[in-house]
Order: C-alpha cells, then structure tokens, then sequence
C-alpha cells in the first residue's frame, strides 16, 4: 500500500487529528471510517454498502475477554450511521454456525440464527451481509459499491481485466447473491490466493480490508482509485480505434430552459401514469396510490438517453443488486421527440399509453416467469425511471427520498454501462437472478418491517403564502404527515427564512420553495411549473394567501377595493385554474381548500370590502365543487375567525380597524374575540391547519362543497 494522499477520482477525508482522539476505539474508529466513506458518492451511494471491524470486548456473562465483530446493521446508511447503527456479533458463535449449515437451498434461514450470535442486544439486526465479513479473518473490512469497480465487475472480460490490472492482488468471485453461502467462497477466494487486498464480485462490488481503520481506508481509496483510471485511459484495443462513448451522439439536447419547460410539462402526465386512481379514490384502503417525482438533465444522463447505443442499453437493465433493487428491472424509453408539443395533454397520452401498457405486461411476464412458489406477489408493474432522449430523466417512487435515491442509483448505472463499454461489453444479470434478489423473502421481510405511510405521503401540495402565519402552520401539518410542500411567498427574504426552517424540521427532501404573487399569472405558472419539477405535479391547493382592510364604505378607497379582490378572488381564481389543469392532467383526483372567513357570512361594521370578498371566495368554492367533480377534485373551505397569533392578516391597520369598530383598543382584541366565541377559546394558526387536514386526510375523502367553521363558535356565522 502507497502512502500517497493525492487521489483524482475518490476524495481522500482522513483527518489524523480527528482520528487521534479516537485512538484506542475501534468501533468509533469504524463509524469514522464508514462516515468518509459514505460521503463520497463515488465510492457507494446512499444505504449502500457495509464496513465492519473486529476487536476484544469483555462478555457480559463471564467477563472474559471475547472477540466481537461490528458491522453496519440492515438498512442503515455509512455517511449518517452512528454507533447505534452496528450489529454487534460474537465471533465464535457466528464461525460455530459454519457447522449447522445445511447447504444453499437453506442459507436464508442462517440469518435468524445470526441472533444467537449477539453481543450487544440493544445493537442494529444484523444484515445478509454479516457472514461475509464474519468469515474473512481482518481485523477492518469495506463492502462498497463504487461505480469504477462494478464497471469492471459488470463487464464481459471483468475477471481478466481485474487479474491484469491488479497482477492477481484482486481476487474474484463469479455473482452470486449475498448471504452465508457468498460468505464462504469469499473466504475461499482468499484461502486460494493468500496475500490478495481485495476481492472483486462479479457484477456486484468490492471487499477491501486492512489491519486498522486507516489501512482499510487507504486499501479502499487505493484501489477504487486504480479502477477509475483504468477505466479513465484504458489500453486501445486490438486492432482498431476505440468507439465512441455508447456509440456516439444520436440526438442534441435542447437547451436548458427547453428541457426544463417540458419536464414540467410532461411531469404531471408520467405521475398520472405511474400512479393508481382506483387506491387514491379509496385513501383507506392501504394500498399504493400516487408516486412522488423527481426530475433530472444531468450531463451523464443526457450523454446516456442521447446516445446511439440507448437502444440497446437500456432494455439490459442493471447489474448491481443496489441499483435495480430502486430502479426495477430496467427503464422506460419515452416516444417523444424532442420537438413534441407536450402541452397537447391528450395527444400525448394517447401515445405513451401503449409504452405504459407494454412495461407492464413486460413485468408482469418477468414476475410469472421467474416467480417461484413462496415468492411474495407482484408489487407495481409501473416504471421508476422513465427517459426522455434530448429532455432528462424522470423517476417515480413512493416518496420524494425514494424516488430521488432512485435517480442517483440509475446515473450510477449509467456510469457502470459507460465503464464496462470502454473496456469491453456491458453485461447485466439474469433476469431469474435479478428477481431473486428483488422478490427474496429476506428482502420482502425488510420491505414488511418499514413504518407505515403516513396519512398524506404520497401527496404534493402548495399552499399559497405558506413563508408564515396560518399559511406556514398548513404547510408544517401536512409535512408532518407526510406531503410534500411547495413554500411560497411574495417576499423572497420571507420565503428563504421558511424554508431553512423547513429543512431543518424536515430534512432535504419534503419541501421546496418559489416566489408567488396571486395576482400575477406569470409567477403562478413559474410556481407550478417548479412543483412539477421538484415532485412530479400537485394534489392539494390550499389558497390562503390574503390582506385585510377594515374601513367604513365612506373612508375605503377604490384602490382598497381592487386590491382585496385582486388578492382574494381574482388569486383564488388563478390559483385555482391553473392547479386544475395540472390535476386534469394527473386525472388522479386532488383537492381545492380555500381558506374564508366567518365574514363571508357575518355582516358587520367597517368590512363591505373584505366581507364581500370573502363571500366571493365562498361561493367560488361551491361553483368549483359544482364543475370538478367529476374530475374526483373536492373543493372545499374553511372559515376562520380572529386568528391573531403569528397571522399576517393584522398588519396594514387591520388591527386597529377592527378595534375601532368595536370601541375597544387593539390590545383588548384578543381576549374580546375569545369572550365572544360560545367556546371562550382563542383561535391559533394550527387550529386552521387542523381543519385543513381533515379535508385531506382520507377520512372524508367523499366531502366537498363543504365549509368547515373554526371560529370558537360564532352564532351569527352558522351556515343555513
């Protein structure tokens, strides 16, 4: 092993000082390690790959000294998994289950015997990868799946080009799927050729090791890195020029605002096709219903979707078990020209519906075809990445992290087909061993033990003026139960605030933000368009973006009057147009919450022009109820009143208007407002939230034209 730092294809992050205050600890030594190694996406991607190490630990029955293996446990990630995210294992009891072992028709019942094998019960549950650490004898082992690698992997002369470039310092195991029985020819592999780094799997990844924490690092690093050059400047062949990369050019992208224009107009289209109208209709039922999206033109993927070798590409799927596992089989190839009119909805669904209908078949021959007679049943026959030549790619999945990760798997496909073309042919596996791997019952096991969706997961909505106030509270509901959220505002510094607070709460992948002003149809489109970029399409709109004015008819001014109704009606109209034909163009149903006011029934002083518009919104809902049902669209409102906590509505003399009004001083509002309820109780920001939820949450799923009072009890504003 070399001692150079100096790496161009992997990123070399040791820090000695850091790693010197560890000293001593080779599980927090371990968890450093695997951190490094899952910050660098080209050494494995999310929730891919395992480490492990091995030291001396007192029993905690006999209080001798026992070796212990750590290895990253099921389903976590190496760049944010901690201490807790190990298995812990006695070495002795996980070699002794060599000898129980019945054979390969029976390996997946080793993994419940490997809970006999705890050390720490309170550890993660130990993966399928458990034995193939357990039984190579070192001390620090790194299971990755670095795209430079499984390009060798995944090529047709793989074996020979990992014995010629590493001079037999690599070892290499023909595919086979991971368990205790991949375990033992690893340690036969090096049994065979003692003295070897690494060994190489065919079609799979890299096992490197090393006697510390560190040489296992630089192992990894090393050798990763030599496969990347190659792969960089490979030998020219025999007798002839090296081709293109996959072929050559076929086709030229658009330009970067063209792409963008027709990603976010085909989006909803893709996200109507790949989800099911029958479960969304039926929110309670269990089932799977609407798919999240996620967009992307990558240089690597247009290089890819644009070549003359996507053709055939394409239909071989992926090789490694990482990779398919989150982006099925293989992909679906849109028939779209990249001078196609996508805005022409139905032109457009009359010609990918054949392609829709043919993936399907498609995999539901390849289920019945390799089923076997415990296999689970099949799961969506509907496509996860979906490409578009000259445009991008599109991916669907159940949520927004999900289908995002299965983006970033796919390009990594990509980057092995384009590696393993340089050097000699791409070859991807079996169809029965790619669906054993998809449909094993350890697999499925995993999938069974996955929380629940959440009420709202699934769903995209946009709430209009959700950077604060009542607007902010729904927003923050609906994350909470599992939506997506378009944060929108009028005032950008407002909008950032909001959205750093989102992702805080959050994380990275439930919101994203645009500038909307309701009165401006240019900036709607704009906010629309990005929804659809950044999750596919939308579902819910709720309009709560407002302004308050509260003056006598003698003192309101024209100006006052145009600018209410701009904001509330002609906003809520917009609004409103432009989410359904959005929705029309998912035709998976969707809903329309505005949000009133007890106002809009309630006659009082000092309000002819905000409670006549209020009453306009009013009864826009009941007209939008009246014409979109039959497009499965509830349109339904809810009516607040005196919600002063963090509510923009008593800024702009509001406040003081209304305390006049009532012959009292703003100060005393609140507790006037509360006293006057038949519940004595002050309406807060969430109070709304709640309400809106209802609408959504599944329970009354067959509701609309409805309006939903939560004012405390306000006599005067019962509906008649």
């Amino acid at each position: 092993m070399s001692t150079t730092k100096q790496f161009k294809h992997v990123s070399y992050l040791w820090d000695e000082a850091k790693a010197a205050e560890l000293a001593g600890d080779e599980v927090a030594l371990l968890v450093y390690r695997s951190n490094l190694l899952g910050a660098d996406l080209r050494l494995t991607n999310y929730g891919g790959g395992n480490t492990s190490c091995k030291a001396i630990a007192k029993d905690p029955l006999t209080g001798k000294d026992t070796e212990v293996m750590w290895v990253k446990g099921s389903g976590g990630d190496l760049g944010t998994m901690k201490r807790n995210g190990l298995a812990a294992l006695h070495m002795d009891r996980l070699l002794n289950l060599k000898s129980i072992y019945r054979g390969i028709e029976y390996e997946d019942e080793m993994v419940e015997l490997f809970n006999h094998c705890i050390y720490d019960l309170a550890s993660k549950a130990p993966s399928i990868d458990t034995a193939l650490h357990g039984f190579l004898p070192f001390k620090h082992i790194d299971h990755l799946h670095p795209d430079a690698a499984i390009a060798i992997a995944a090529a047709k002369d793989g074996k020979q080009i990992t014995k010629d470039l590493f001079g037999g310092k690599i070892g290499w195991v023909k595919w086979q799927k991971p368990g205790f029985d991949l375990g033992l020819l690893l340690k036969e592999c090096l049994d065979e050729n003692p003295g070897i780094r690494g060994i190489m799997l065919g079609s799979h990844g890299l096992f490197t090791w090393g006697d510390t924490a560190y040489e296992s690092y630089m192992n990894t690093l090393e050798v990763i890195e030599t496969c990347a050059q190659y792969l960089d400047s490979p030998p020219a062949p025999k007798g002839g020029l090296r081709r293109e990369t996959f072929g050559g050019q076929k086709i030229t992208s658009l330009s970067k605002e063209e792409r963008l224009a027709k990603a976010a107009a085909l989006a909803p289209i893709l996200r109507g096709f790949c989800s099911n109208a029958d479960v969304l209709q039926n929110p309670l039922s269990g089932g799977r219903g609407a798919m999240i999206g996620h967009f992307t033109d990558d240089d690597r993927v247009l290089q890819f979707i644009n070549s003359n070798d996507l053709d055939r590409l394409a239909p071989l799927g992926t090789s490694c078990p990482d990779h398919f596992l989150r982006t099925k089989i293989s992909p679906l190839v849109l028939n779209l020209g990249t001078e196609e009119d996508v805005t022409n909805t139905t032109a457009v669904k009359e010609k990918i519906a054949p392609l829709f209908e043919a993936y399907r078949k498609m995999y539901a021959e390849y289920y019945n075809t390799c089923k076997h007679a415990n296999s689970p049943a099949i799961r969506d026959a509907n496509p996860v990445i979906i490409l578009y030549p000259g445009v991008g790619m599109f991916s669907f999945a159940k949520d927004k992290q999900t289908t995002r990760v299965a983006s970033e798997f796919y390009i990594n496909a990509i980057n092995v087909m384009r590696g393993a073309e340089a050097v000699s042919e791409y070859t991807s596996l079996p169809r029965q061993e790619a669906f054993n791997i998809e449909y094993w019952l350890l697999e499925e096991a995993k999938l069974q033990r996955m929380p629940k969706p959440k009420a709202l997961t699934g769903r995209i909505a946009l709430v209009t003026g959700s950077a604060g106030g009542i607007g902010k509270a729904i927003a923050k509901k609906f994350a909470e139960e599992g939506a997506c959220v378009i944060i929108n505002d009028i005032n950008e510094e407002r909008l950032q605030s909001a959205m750093e607070e989102f992702q805080k709460l959050f994380g990275r992948d439930t919101a994203a933000a645009a500038l909307l002003d309701v009165t401006d149809n240019a900036t709607i489109e704009k906010a629309f368009a990005a929804t659809a970029l950044a999750f596919g399409g939308v579902d819910i709109i709720v309009n709560n973006a407002g302004i308050s004015i509260s003056k006598s008819i003698t003192d309101h001014s024209i100006a006052d009057w145009d600018k209410l109704y701009d904001i509330l009606v002609k906003g809520q109209f917009l609004v409103s147009k432009a989410g359904t034909e959005i929705m029309r163009k998912q035709a998976i149903g969707g809903d329309i919450i505005n949000i009133v006011s007890k106002n809009a029934v309630v006659s009082g002083p000092n309000n002819a022009g905000y409670g006549s518009a209020k009453a306009a919104q009013a009864h826009m809902s009941r007209l939008l109820a009246a014409e979109l049902g039959g497009d499965k669209i509830r349109v339904n409102a809810v009516n607040p009143d005196a919600v002063i906590a963090d509510s923009n509505i008593w800024a702009g003399g509001w406040a003081e208007g209304r305390a006049k009004a009532y012959g009292i001083t703003v100060e005393e509002l609140p507790a006037y407002y509360a006293k006057r309820t038949l519940l004595n109780e002050t309406i807060l920001p969430v109070d709304i939230a709640n309400a809106c939820f209802a609408f959504v949450g599944g329970l009354l799923s067959k509701s609309t034209g409805n309006a939903l009072n939560v004012d405390g009890g306000v006599a005067a504003g019962f509906l008649r």
